[in-house]
């Protein structure tokens, strides 16, 4: 236990220095690896206009890996199963409670799953509707009605859920938006370039709110 409190300090000195991200990779059979060109198009955007300095070659973690403790910021996504080993879920809940945060950004059909999932990680926390005025709208870019919709897919409206831990927010779910369709390659999708940047504003909100607090 000694030795595994060691490596997490070293890890954390390393996050408050650091402002590499992320892709998160999970068991289950969800296809984790979906918008591939989404997290390092939205690290030039962050670079070039809310002046960070993230490392453009984006990693991909495993969720049990120690290697979380590195980023002070991981993104996940994906369309179907989401599964989290006992060993996975205290790894994350480690990670969360001790200064990291987790986006996931549901990319359709996530929601029954990772909600099962996220269970494990904190038994007694819920996932939370953000208000339109919470501060993850207006970080960098204002968002007065809240989550933009990106994508359509069953007639929803966008909605941003969080978990808190001692009143921070630790972890955003987006469902009904599908940013990350949005930080893809515009040939991917075929998105208007208002649309595209609509969802650009709204990540460098998170990833600018996930570094300030």
């Amino acid at each position: 236990m000694k030795n595994l409190f060691s490596i997490l300090l070293f890890f954390f000195s390393l996050i408050l220095f650091s402002q590499d991200v992320a892709i998160l990779k999970y068991k289950g059979g969800g296809d984790w690896y979906s918008n591939p060109t989404a997290l390092p198009n939205l690290v030039k955007f962050c670079n070039t206009n809310i002046d960070t300095n993230i490392n453009e070659n984006t990693q991909t973690v495993e969720v049990g890996s120690i290697d979380i403790f590195q980023y002070p910021f991981l993104h996940m996504t994906g369309h179907g199963n989401v599964f989290f080993s006992d060993d996975d879920a205290e790894n994350l809940r480690n990670y969360l409670v001790s200064g990291g945060f987790l986006h996931i950004d549901d990319n359709y059909g996530m929601k029954p799953y990772i909600t099962k999932e996220l269970k494990k990680v904190f038994p007694n926390s819920e996932l939370v509707e953000l208000p339109k005025n919470h501060d993850i709208f207006k970080t960098a870019f204002e968002f007065p009605n809240g989550l933009p919709k990106i994508h359509e897919h069953d007639g929803k409206p966008p909605q941003a859920f969080g978990i808190f831990h001692d009143n921070r927010l630790v972890l955003l779910f987006t469902y009904e938006s599908d940013l990350g369709d949005g930080w893809e390659d515009q040939e991917v999708h075929n998105d208007p370039e208002d649309v595209r940047e609509k969802a650009l504003k709204m990540g460098a909100n998170i990833i600018k709110y996930a570094f300030e607090n």
